[in-house]
């Protein structure tokens, strides 16, 4: 593809033409892609990047097989679904052999926003309860109903929340309520869920559904306890509500052993309703909704008919079919096993190392980093996240962060990342880290040894403005060589060290 635009000229209309109803990526020094492939990107200059968090180009960027089926397909027809169609039927027959039994009808939407706004009118209609019980931190999508459900996005909003919606902790050892030392976490969340539901009893109220992603992307890549979601199930269904699990972020085998990450959490836990999407289409878009069929024949009955356009079209399923044809092929669950288990082992190397590092979680090829100014107490290094993804960037690697703080670095890539990915990945997180904790030293008169990291604290005056960067600075830092540490690196940020 030729460039149309110089960059410059490119940021300038963006902001011209679309502005604010969409953040770029890299705000200070943003980046401009021009092709990709694989696990790599690459800009107007022909520059590569890795990227360590694209969990949309599942399979890798652009894969031959996934191209060729969308424009062989193409050529042939596309329309909607009201016409019987062999696509719509072998992709809803391959969908459903990888989950349990129970979950057996499939509506064909196009986003994650889409398919979790129907799995809220399926949950509604099957009994005619209304309230919902969502996860703090959790987010579900942009649609009005799902913002309602979005603590991620609520939260940050005027609106008061809604009287149907209750919020109940993010089952997170870590940094949560109930944290790892806790004899019985699982259970102590899960009755944090079963009191809701009780004062939502006693208000006259009842409940509809209870959704969680399988493991929470936004909330910071936590991974609930064993034996949570069975708990909050038998809750949930005991109130005659449903369970959603949304697999939008984490599914399509991104956690190994597992096509669905529900689905580590025994044979003995199946959700009622499951959403998927974003890795489905590997950025063609497509997601659907499972059900059981006593759920799908009460919204039926309603008399209200679902009718997507777009949902189920044939160049979609035959994308989603390519998309399972790659995973399947190229072995790659068994790749997010070795390669998540082998960047997971030199991640927790780096944290005996550095005590930037408080915690490293996560399963297959979705891993959070967790950044604390202390270990005692746990206090997030924001600042120091965001100056770790620009050095990165600098790097020729894309990491972004999360969380209610934004301070986990999350790794999602896409599933053809290699091993030596990861310790490309990791060389250069070590030598960043490296930097910054010798200018915290500095600043502080604390020396910090592999011995003395857990025990150490930061003083909490100390931090770090890297969003605060002019542009001159900001151009210094992240221009120049991707190799080696410069000088100037320290100089510029020892100048944005405060006591």
């Amino acid at each position: 593809m030729c460039e149309l635009y110089s960059k410059q000229d490119t940021l300038a209309l963006r902001e011209k033409h679309i502005g604010p109803s969409c953040k770029i990526f890299f705000a200070a020094d943003p980046i401009k892609i021009m092709r990709a492939r694989g696990q790599y990107m690459f800009d107007e200059k022909g520059e590569r990047y890795l990227d360590c968090i694209n969990n949309v180009a599942h399979v890798g960027h652009c894969h031959p097989e996934v191209v060729k089926a969308a424009a062989k397909q193409m050529e042939l027809l596309n329309t909607n679904s009201r016409f019987l169609h062999d696509n719509i039927i072998e992709f809803a027959k391959r969908l459903t052999a990888t989950l349990p039994q129970e979950l057996s009808v499939c509506y064909f939407t196009n986003s994650g926003s889409e398919a979790n706004d129907l799995a809220l009118r399926l949950a509604r209609q099957f009994r005619g309860h209304q309230d919902v019980i969502t996860l703090d931190h959790a987010y579900h999508g942009h649609l009005s109903s799902l913002i309602e459900i979005s603590p991620y996005k609520f939260q940050k909003d005027k609106d008061v929340k809604r009287e149907s919606v209750h919020v109940a902790p993010a089952p997170d050892t870590y940094r949560g309520k109930y944290r790892e030392d806790h004899e019985d976490p699982s259970t102590a969340y899960a009755d944090e869920v079963k009191k809701i539901i009780e004062e939502v009893h006693r208000g006259g109220r009842k409940i509809a559904a209870f959704i969680a992603e399988s493991m929470q992307s936004c909330g910071g890549q936590i991974i609930p306890p064993a034996g949570y979601f069975q708990k909050v199930a038998e809750h949930v269904h005991r109130a005659g509500g449903v369970f959603i699990a949304d697999e939008v972020q984490v599914g399509f085998g991104r956690v190994g052993k597992y096509f669905w990450s529900f689905q580590m959490h025994g044979e003995d836990f199946v959700p009622d309703i499951v959403t998927m999407g974003k890795p489905m289409g590997n950025g063609h878009p497509i997601s659907c909704v499972v059900t059981t069929k006593e759920i799908a024949e009460a919204f039926s009955s309603s008399g209200m008919e679902y009718f997507n356009t777009y949902g189920g079209n044939p160049v979609s399923c035959a994308v989603g079919l390519a998309v399972l044809d790659v995973i399947e092929k190229e072995n790659l669950q068994g790749n997010a096993v070795r390669v998540g288990n082998y960047l997971i082992k030199l991640l927790n190397e780096q944290k005996a190392k550095h005590p930037l590092i408080g915690d490293i979680r996560g399963v297959g090829l979705f891993i959070g980093i967790d950044l604390v100014k202390d270990h005692e107490e746990r206090t997030p290094a924001t600042a120091e996240a965001q100056h770790v993804i620009y050095e990165m960037k600098g790097k020729g690697i894309l990491l972004s962060a999360d969380g209610p703080h934004r301070n986990v670095l999350k790794i999602k890539p896409p599933m053809c990342f290699t091993e030596d990915d990861a310790k490309f990945m990791v060389d250069h997180l070590d030598g960043i880290l490296t930097v910054l904790e010798e200018v915290m030293d500095s600043k502080s008169g604390i020396v910090f040894s592999e011995n003395t990291a857990y025990r150490t604290k930061m003083p909490k005056e100390i931090h770090v403005e890297m969003p605060n960067l002019s542009a001159t600075e900001a151009g210094e830092i992240h221009r120049g060589k991707r190799n080696g540490v410069r000088s100037d690196q320290r100089a510029l940020l020892s100048k944005r060290l405060k006591t």
